[in-house]
């Protein structure tokens, strides 16, 4: 069931890549650049080849998909002092600044990372856009009818947390995103282009409130719709504030 008008639903960051959600009500964009402090900082690990003065391949950091515990970190960002709250249902809970407190962060963290896996090493601060999923600073929009009817098929509702997205869209048929591909997407008085469908990896089969791998949530998509896509990647081509709420408009 989709609703009458389509809006944005749902706005997310994730101040360090793989290490947190927050939701967000109100976000500013601007063109050409990513959502902002999303994926700012990252957690490089002992195989890395990252100086963290250009953008590399998520391979060289640690994330969900090796790391499945770490999808039920949440996280909260002060902008203002870059100070960073995360909690985990099995840790206590860690206030600390990313640039000056990596120390205390990796003593927290290290214990999620299951035997044979790269351990992280530090955390660096990305000098250009943040270290997303893709090489150009572009941020992900997903679609809440797509969530449901992948839901059906796994017989249990699935937290949108598995899929790291920045915008969810409600009020379009399911899948109705593929088919975005180089046209242009209104909210609000932001505008943005879709350029690239979104390959999923095996973090999405983590459940957000444990870490625990629970779903296949791959092998539904390849099953029944052949592709291991969710979701789309758009440019911001019209800078502009955007909120929970906002009408979308596809152009």
């Amino acid at each position: 069931m989709t609703t009458a008008s389509p809006s944005l639903a749902q706005i997310w960051r994730h101040p360090i890549k793989a290490h947190g959600a927050e939701a967000l009500e109100t976000v500013n964009l601007t063109a050409g650049e990513t959502l902002p402090w999303d994926r700012v900082w990252a957690v490089p690990h002992e195989a890395a080849k990252t100086d963290g003065t250009n953008w590399v391949s998520c391979r060289n950091f640690s994330r969900g998909a090796g790391v499945p515990k770490l999808m039920a970190i949440d996280a909260t960002l002060d902008a203002a002092k870059q100070v960073i709250t995360l909690t985990h249902p099995d840790l206590s809970p860690i206030s600390f600044s990313p640039d000056q407190q990596a120390a205390e962060f990796l003593n927290w963290v290290s214990s999620l990372t299951p035997e044979g896996r790269p351990r992280p090493t530090g955390i660096i601060r990305a000098s250009g856009q943040g270290m997303t999923d893709q090489s150009k600073p572009w941020l992900s929009i997903l679609n809440l009818a797509s969530l449901r009817d992948l839901s059906e098929k796994l017989g249990q509702p699935l937290d949108p947390r598995r899929f790291r997205g920045n915008l969810w869209i409600d009020g379009i048929p399911a899948w109705s995103e593929r088919d975005l591909l180089g046209k242009a997407i209104r909210i609000g008085n932001v505008e943005l282009n879709v350029t690239e469908h979104i390959g999923r990896c095996r973090a999405t089969e983590a459940n957000p409130d444990t870490g625990d791998r629970d779903l296949d949530t791959l092998g539904a998509l390849k099953q029944n719709w052949g592709h291991t896509d969710f979701g789309v990647f758009a440019e911001v081509t019209k800078g502009g504030t955007i909120s929970v709420s906002d009408k979308v408009e596809i152009q």
